[in-house]
């Protein structure tokens, strides 16, 4: 079934009708951000299913913006990669960021949690320049999850792709961090910062103390983080 559009010739009425559907922008940012595999889309946006991102797939791919290529690392595989047309979209999905870290209210921001999508995130951004030249795992424990989503691994290795796992990745842990998920959000989006969180006493660390003291470097802070909040509350 046909959706019905705008019927404007204005430029903006026509790119909404592409860029409109609910969960498009939040699966272009997944694109922008470097993911390729449906599966890692779908850690991305969680929250969305797995038949509702095909249907968005397709459609992002039938109007010019993704296509679907062979993987240069598994023959036999296919990725989905931006086009042109896809990657012209990253100055507009940055700006719309820089809007929402604006004038969307911190409580706002900080009231619908997925720890999921959270650790996905800090997967992508984390930087393990800032970490010793060595494997490190780092334990992440948020005591208010339910059991099974409670404890997060981190390993970064040099040369190597980050990892996150759920499940013990059996190596000796380097660094222990516990916090609630709602003060690690509010430390990657640029709301408080891991000091405030340790001499507030929303986070505890234990292990070692160079990476302690570095993690607001090798985070790998929200993009957006850097923009100062336009709107109180």
């Amino acid at each position: 079934m046909t959706r019905e559009g705008y019927l404007q010739f204005c430029p903006i009425a026509m790119a909404s009708e592409v860029l409109g559907s609910r969960w498009t922008l939040v699966l272009l940012r997944e694109l922008l951000a470097g993911s390729t595999r449906f599966n890692d889309l779908r850690r991305g946006v969680p929250r969305m299913s797995p038949a509702l991102l095909s249907k968005r797939l397709k459609e992002l791919e039938e109007a010019g913006i993704v296509q679907r290529v062979p993987s240069p690392a598994e023959p036999g595989v296919l990725e989905y990669q931006l086009t042109r047309s896809g990657k012209d979209m990253k100055p507009i999905i940055e700006a719309l960021g820089i809007w929402g870290q604006r004038w969307i209210k911190s409580s706002d921001q900080l009231r619908n949690l997925d720890v999921s999508f959270f650790m996905w995130s800090l997967r992508q951004l984390l930087d393990p320049s800032a970490l010793p030249p060595r494997r490190c795992t780092i334990q992440f424990l948020y005591p208010e999850q339910r059991q099974s989503l409670r404890r997060w691994w981190v390993i970064a290795a040099p040369d190597s792709e980050v990892d996150v796992c759920v499940v013990d990745p059996g190596f000796d842990v380097d660094l222990y961090v516990t916090a609630d998920l709602r003060t690690m959000v509010a430390i990657w989006v640029g709301l408080t910062t891991v000091q405030e969180a340790i001499a507030t006493k929303k986070m505890t660390t234990i292990g070692d103390t160079k990476m302690a003291a570095g993690m607001q470097r090798w985070l790998g802070l929200s993009p957006f983080s850097v923009e100062k909040k336009l709107v109180v509350g």
